[in-house]
């Protein structure tokens, strides 16, 4: 007899009786079961055609012309029945019923404005006939976990992170310093002396005074100013009646307040906020008294003088203070090599402190004259000014090797093998001021289906410098770099400066339509100009986009745009690594082109958009830089030529109902070509001494925000039974960056910054609702729309992401490299009231 086949044939038996002996499914246990009522108004009359639906559903039924409805519901499982009626407050209700259970029940709609229908602006579709234009919804801004919350945040969803302590960016390859922000067309700045992302202290955009955030991240129009990357342009809120919002968290406090005048004629929107990242720094590698505090107050002021003229005020006051004193640092990097493998860790035994002090304080004054429908002029002035102080003495001694990880040890965390030792003095005494008086006048005329639009701008800026700063290095008894004659400190930077410039810009463009709604063309065609005095360089910058929207079954807009992106230089960019000034530097120069398409459509029953960008840029004139966290250290010369490439997708709208969502894809690259960047590769004989040598040109190589693949997402959900519980994700993905050794041309890329990734996630509740007459006559909550509160988780996977490292040299004179971490998890709680 055949063994197998027998066995086989046992088991085939075996799972047959088996299956005969289940419940046929005709005798399953029903699992649905029934709701049905009656809806009713105030006065106890039945309301027909009322909506009712499962929450979360996209299909229901409506009531009769008795109010009365039936509807089949899942049973053993939580759901939520959602009733509303135009003109009366929308209500829910809760069940959890048994299989073939029947519930019954009157629900009362009340009349009032629960639901209200969201404002509608017409945009002439401008996020889709723009090139590079992203439209975000500033309410997105308030539920975004995030360490750095701000307009920037959500910035970084699309272009890309590296460091969640600093609210600057990088955008398509650019550097931190290539990027444009305006506040109600004022022109903003940034402090220019930070060199940590610790030391950063508030955003200057307050995101609840927000009312509009138009985001380019490339091909923007003439009318924007002269840089390389991306133009910010931020809409403050116009009130419209008394109102305003505080927020008390671990991390951040603030109030504003808005209203409007009894003839609507004057309007207000004021401010304030303090942070402190005491908390967060509290878990940094190394331990001390940090002290960081900042605070700034904003003003709106506008006033209506005739019905075609507004006079608007615009003021800031920031303040940052940043104080430690370093107490002790502990490193580890595990390293892996075919001959050894080990844990190596950095103890570092810190004495002194460091005192810094940023200081900013901006006013505008802009006239609107709307002279007719056509016809629009607005003047403004605007004066910034930003004082910085830096106070650096600390001293440093190390102890550098082998850290043994054995929990049975009485040596478990201790350095018990050292490769190195040594004493480090980092000192710094560095003043900065720059003040800025800026004058400018903008014209809109439209006229037919041409909108012509023109600009120009007179800039003063004073910038007076001196900074005095150096670093001792002694290593295993020898100081760095080593001579047997002398004491060298292993950098020194001495600098003076004391700069006016006058600057004057300029645009002019034409926006132009044709077609009809079938086949619609969009062109604006302009030129910006540019001069100032510090370089004598004139720069003519044209530029040109257009879209179109074909007549097609599908909703799509085609885009393209092209132009010269040029950007004369500042304070940053003038500045040497040993920190004189070049004040011949010429412009860098870019010209950029940009395709892509913005397709619309239906997907999970609810609109979405979907958009996709292919750009190329071609510099020349490029002022190389390294970055040191989030400090950009120029060379201070037009001595590279570069280019980017890359290719942008993002997905916008509701994954869930009611619930916004975004995910960005890009990918780039982006690398330089440095001039004279040659070094000498030796061969060495039997002993380790130098027989020959051969020069060798470095050529391109990848630029410090050469990031090949990023990855973004906020996503927004719900409980299925209670939309008053909410849960936020926001998820940040880039890969590798290279890091450069300081003036080491033959290690320019030499070392690797591992992939970042970051995810945040923030749960958020519902305290007090806006129905404002369920509370009683004498509730201290009468006048409040909402109460919500939120726990956020920071760095939820706690993963150690590397911002920089630290170059140790052993007692044979090899060379190590120790990385500096970002932050690990935390948790944050903050309520939000709003009236």
């Amino acid at each position: 007899m055949n063994r197998p086949k027998t066995l086989l044939s046992c088991l085939f038996i075996f799972l047959s009786i088996l299956g005969f002996a289940q419940k046929p499914p005709a005798a399953k246990a029903s699992k649905s079961a029934y709701v049905s009522g009656k809806v009713i108004d105030e006065n106890e009359n039945p309301l027909q055609n009322v909506s009712v639906i499962i929450l979360g559903k996209q299909t229901g039924i409506a009531t009769n012309d008795s109010g009365y409805f039936r509807l089949k519901v899942p049973a053993e499982k939580a759901f939520a029945i959602v009733f509303s009626y135009t003109g009366h407050r929308e209500e829910q209700k809760n069940f959890l019923l048994s299989p073939d259970e029947e519930e019954h029940i009157t629900v009362r709609l009340e009349q009032g404005s629960a639901t209200v229908l969201k404002e509608v602006i017409v945009t002439d579709q401008r996020e889709r006939t723009e090139a590079g234009l992203i439209r975000p919804n500033p309410k997105s801004i308030i539920n975004l976990p995030s360490v750095t919350t701000g307009v920037e945040s959500l910035i970084k969803i699309f272009v890309g992170s590296n460091n969640e302590l600093t609210s600057q960016y990088s955008v398509r390859g650019g550097s931190y310093d290539e990027n444009l922000i305006y506040v109600n067309d004022f022109e903003i700045f940034r402090p220019y002396l930070v060199r940590n992302g610790q030391q950063e202290g508030l955003s200057f955009i307050n995101p609840e005074l927000v009312r509009n955030i138009n985001f380019y991240n490339g091909g923007f129009q003439a009318k924007y100013g002269d840089k390389m990357s991306s133009v910010l342009d931020i809409q403050y809120n116009k009130p419209k009646r008394f109102g305003g919002s505080a927020y008390i968290g671990l991390l951040e406090q603030g109030l504003h307040l808005e209203g409007t005048s009894a003839n609507s004629k004057f309007t207000y929107l004021v401010g304030a906020r303090n942070r402190s990242n005491k908390n967060l720094l509290s878990r940094q590698e190394t331990q001390g008294n940090y002290v960081p505090s900042s605070a700034d107050v904003q003003a709106l002021l506008t006033y209506q003088l005739t019905n075609k003229s507004t006079v608007e005020l615009f003021g800031n006051i920031s303040q940052t203070k940043f104080s430690l004193q370093p107490e002790f640092s502990q490193l580890t990097s595990s390293v892996f090599s075919p001959f050894f493998t080990a844990n190596l860790g950095l103890d570092i035994y810190f004495d002194g402190n460091e005192k810094d002090e940023y200081r900013t304080n901006m006013v505008g004054l802009s006239f609107t004259n709307q002279l007719s429908k056509k016809l629009k002029l607005k003047w403004m002035a605007s004066r910034f000014e930003n004082d910085e102080r830096e106070n650096v003495d600390i001293t440093g001694a190390y102890l550098f090797g082998q850290r043994d990880f054995d929990k049975s040890k009485p040596s478990y965390g201790l350095i018990v093998n050292p490769l190195g030792a040594g004493v480090f003095q980092n000192y710094a005494r560095n003043r900065l001021n720059i003040e800025n008086w800026s004058f400018a006048h903008k014209g809109n005329l439209e006229k037919g289906r041409q909108a012509y639009q023109w600009g120009i701008t007179y800039d003063r800026t004073s910038i007076n410098d001196k900074l005095n700063e150096w670093e001792f290095q002694d290593s295993a008894g020898y100081s760095l770099p080593y001579h047997p004659d002398m004491l060298r400190l292993s950098k020194v930077l001495k600098s003076k400066a004391d700069l006016s410039i006058d600057k004057f810009s300029g645009y002019v463009q034409d926006n132009i339509r044709f077609g009809d709604s079938l086949n619609a063309y969009t062109l604006t065609v302009g030129v910006r100009y540019n001069y100032n005095s510090l370089n004598k360089e004139t720069l003519i910058s044209p530029r040109i986009g257009a879209s179109w929207k074909p007549n097609w079954k599908r909703d799509f807009v085609f885009r393209i745009a092209a132009g010269a992106y040029h950007q004369p230089p500042f304070y940053r960019e003038l500045r040497r690594y040993d920190g004189t000034i070049n004040t011949e530097l010429k412009a860098q120069k870019s010209w950029q082109g940009l395709l892509g398409f913005d397709y619309n459509f239906i997907g999970f029953g609810r609109p979405m958009r979907w958009t996709t960008e292919a750009y190329y840029k071609h510099m020349t004139d490029v002022v190389p830089y390294d970055v040191d966290n989030v400090r950009v250290r120029y060379f201070g010369e037009n001595s590279a030529k570069a280019y980017a490439a890359g290719i942008e997708m993002r997905l916008y709208g509701e994954l869930v109902k009611d619930a916004e969502s975004w995910i960005s894809i890009g990918l780039m690259n982006t690398k330089e070509d440095i001039k004279g960047d040659t070094y000498n590769e030796y061969t060495l004989n039997d002993l380790n001494e130098p027989i020959d040598s051969v020069t060798l040109e470095k050529g391109w190589v990848r630029r410090p925000t050469d990031r090949r693949i990023t990855f973004g997402m906020y996503f927004q959900d719900y409980l299925a039974t209670n939309k008053n519980l909410k849960m936020y994700l926001n998820l940040l993905y880039g890969s590798n960056l290279p890091y450069n050794i300081p003036n080491n041309t033959k290690y320019r890329n030499g070392l690797e910054i591992p992939a970042y990734i970051r995810a945040d996630v923030g749960f958020s509740a519902l305290l007090l609702d806006s129905d404002r007459s369920k509370r009683r006559s004498h509730s201290p909550f009468l006048g409040f729309d909402n109460i919500w509160a939120s726990l956020e988780v920071f760095n939820i996977i706690d993963r150690d992401n590397t911002i920089s490292y630290l170059l140790i040299k052993d007692f044979s004179n090899t060379t190590y490299t120790m990385p500096q971490r970002l932050t690990p998890r935390l948790l944050n709680f903050k309520i939000v009231a709003r009236w």
